[in-house]
């Protein structure tokens, strides 16, 4: 059995892009932590194939899906349906921490 400790040990940030943390894969799915200093992105794309969940655990962040952007904290989630844009901006000046769940992995 795979086990992770689930605080904030298992964050990590660098000043040159954004940093993903993977927590567990499959070929069926992923759950990964992605850690953004304030300024870092996650540019705007698609998976044609692929649903996307974010959960935000720490900080604020403009989440895009679709037409719509929002900002969100700690607690809140969104999804990206498949063949949806989406991205993340940390526009704030604290870093953000968001639980990033995709199934399938894409290709």
């Amino acid at each position: 059995m795979q086990v992770v400790r689930w605080d904030d040990s298992a964050y990590r940030f660098a000043a040159e892009k954004l940093q993903k943390v993977e927590l567990f894969a499959s070929e069926r799915f992923f759950l990964d932590i992605y850690c953004l200093e304030p300024g870092q992105t996650q540019k705007p794309h698609t998976h044609a194939d692929s649903d996307k969940v974010y959960l935000v655990l720490q900080g604020r962040g403009s989440f895009s899906v679709g037409n719509e952007t929002r900002k969100l904290g700690p607690g809140e989630a969104t999804f990206a349906p498949a063949g949806q844009l989406h991205g993340i901006a940390n526009d704030s000046p604290d870093r953000v921490v968001v639980l990033t769940l995709m199934t399938p992995p894409p290709v």
